[in-house]
């Protein structure tokens, strides 16, 4: 039962220094509630109109490069660390493949323009 004691100790000072800190944050911050400051705010535009509008899609196409190519840096790290061992020649002819598939897209995407933010 003491190593649970020890865990209850540490969660609840942790609760208690969260709260010591919303308090003392709480007395001292300044307060000026202002119509400006409590409008909603969303990436840099002023909420106009109605709540629902077009997003673009070229938002979608840059999260799903960055998957992709953060996807396949998840698979180029652990390789790059063991090739210092014997991987064969048969190691290197699967990541020229994998990285030749990876230039040709990336030259795709950048051909048909979808890397421009404008």
């Amino acid at each position: 039962m003491r190593e649970y004691l020890v865990v209850a100790v540490v969660v609840l000072a942790g609760v208690a220094l969260v709260a010591t800190a919303m308090g003392v944050r709480r007395l001292l911050a300044p307060s000026d509630p202002h119509p400006g400051k409590l409008t909603t705010y969303e990436s840099g535009v002023d909420p106009i109109g109605s709540g629902w509008e077009q997003g673009s899609v070229r938002y979608l196409v840059f999260a799903l490069l960055y998957v992709i190519f953060a996807v396949d840096a998840v698979y180029l790290f652990p390789w790059a660390l063991v090739i210092r061992t014997d991987l064969g020649p048969a190691s290197l002819v699967e990541m020229t493949v994998f990285i030749g598939v990876l230039v040709v897209a990336l030259l795709h995407v950048w051909r048909r323009g979808l890397l421009r933010w404008w």
